[in-house]
């Protein structure tokens, strides 16, 4: 590949391009000058995505209800973080905010990031 003066990436037609760039350089071989080109290429594009399109932090009740089928728990299973059985059905359906408390406990027990669980 000829040598060629790498910029940031400023437009979409400059992301597009960048796209089209990788794409040809997905399968080079390791350890090569392509494969350098190919991980700086992707470091810009990543830059570009995080700035013009961002991602949302997942809801905190979705977080929670997934981390309850990734580990086959129950809404039993949350009474420790959240209180009684009918603060944790109130919780997951909604009808009761989740305060500090229980996203602290939430964090330290069934591992939710904090900022995923803070975002209410």
């Amino acid at each position: 590949m000829e040598n060629q003066l790498i910029k940031p990436i400023k437009t979409e037609e400059q992301y597009k391009l960048t796209l089209q760039q990788i794409k040809g350089l997905w399968n080079c071989a390791e350890n090569t000058p392509e494969a350098d080109l190919l991980e700086v290429l992707g470091i810009l594009v990543e830059d570009y995505e995080n700035k013009h399109y961002p991602i949302a932090p997942p809801d905190p009740i979705e977080a929670i209800k997934y981390k309850m089928e990734e580990n086959d728990l129950t809404p039993n299973d949350l009474i420790p973080f959240i209180g009684s059985r009918s603060k944790v059905s109130e919780v997951l359906n909604r009808k009761r905010p989740l305060t500090f408390n229980m996203a602290k406990k939430l964090f330290k027990g069934l591992n939710i990031p904090a900022e995923t669980l803070l975002s209410f």
